[in-house]
């Protein structure tokens, strides 16, 4: 279940990454890249929801590593501003995706 997970997250991250080097798809193969990346993405998600995670913590997983992801790779590769209230912002995701889990185990 979570390896599918992570195959979701990593072609989310990637077709967001390659979103914006299609330049508006404008540009053939990364615009290629962002279609499979996201039908793999949502296969995979699919496959999560089917293996019996619940909808709300798959999703925040998903969400909350995939903005990580790519907050990341935009200020590692793009060298896009990051700033302290951004990092705070990242971490009270990553807080919220955890109290998600810890509630939905607690709930069940």
């Amino acid at each position: 279940m979570y390896l599918a997970l992570a195959v979701a997250i990593v072609g989310e991250v990637t077709a967001t990454v390659f979103l914006k080097l299609s330049e508006g798809f404008s540009k053939p193969l990364p615009s290629v890249v962002v279609v499979v990346g996201y039908l793999i993405a949502f296969g995979a998600l699919s496959k999560v929801l089917q293996l019996g995670m619940p909808i709300g913590v798959a999703y925040a997983i998903w969400c909350a590593f995939g903005i990580a992801a790519v907050a990341s790779v935009g200020v590692l590769v793009f060298g896009e501003p990051l700033n302290a209230t951004m990092v705070v912002g990242l971490v009270l995701v990553i807080a919220g995706v955890v109290a998600i889990e810890v509630g939905s185990g607690a709930a069940a």
